[in-house]
Formats: C-alpha cells, sequence, structure tokens
C-alpha cells in the first residue's frame, strides 16, 4: 500500500472541550459575551417599525392577489394571456381565479396573525 492519509492529528487534542484548570479560566470570557450581547440590541421602535412595515406589504400584497382575478382589465385583458391562449383559458376558469384570490386571503391571514401576536412586544 502507498501513503494513506492520517486521520487523526496528534497536535490535536481528542476531547473538543477546553480543559479543566479551574473556574478562573471561563470567568475572561463572561464579559466579553455580555458586552457583545448589549452592542448588538435592536431598539424597540426600529424593530416596532419593521413589524408595521411587514404587515402593510403583506396586507397590500394580500389585497391585490384577492382583487387581480377579478378585475376585468388586469385579469381579462392581460397581455401574457394574449400571447398564450391555452393560459387564458385556464386563467378564465372561475376555480383557477378563486384558487388565486384564496392565497391573497391567506396572506392577509398571515399579516394579520403576524400582528396580533408581536403586538405586546
Amino acid at each position: 500500500m502507498s501513503q494513506q492519509p492520517e486521520f487523526s492529528s496528534s497536535s490535536m487534542p481528542t476531547n473538543p472541550a477546553p480543559s479543566s484548570g479551574g473556574p478562573n479560566d471561563t470567568a475572561p470570557l463572561i464579559p466579553e459575551v455580555i458586552s457583545v450581547h448589549s452592542q448588538q440590541r435592536i431598539p424597540h421602535w426600529l424593530m416596532r417599525t419593521e413589524l408595521y412595515l411587514r404587515v402593510l406589504l403583506r396586507m397590500y400584497i394580500g389585497l391585490a392577489i384577492c382583487y387581480a382575478p377579478w378585475s376585468q382589465l388586469f385579469w381579462d385583458q392581460n397581455p401574457l394571456f394574449v400571447q398564450f391562449p391555452t393560459l387564458a383559458i385556464y386563467a378564465a376558469n372561475g376555480a383557477v381565479r378563486g384558487i388565486i384570490s384564496g392565497l391573497g386571503l391567506l396572506n392577509i391571514w398571515i399579516a394579520l396573525q403576524d400582528a396580533i401576536r408581536h403586538r405586546n412586544e
């Protein structure tokens, strides 16, 4: 046999846990963790603004998706459906329009649940 790779290294300890020299070994790490955690804290107003914009965007998209299949201007005279008549046949089906409107209602429901869940934070 030729040389095979060595799967274990003698320079690395077999136990990944740090050596236990006593309780004072981990003490310097605690202030660093606290200071890093306090530096990365997001302001409350920024979290509330992000939640408000996220809910508003989801509601707007949900309403647009609910309205689009029933709009004659947007749905029936769509250039995509004019170019592909087979697609227009499926798009004119009431069940397809209902499914797409249902996706819009689902989007509105998710937005409302998100607003209610994070109301007190």
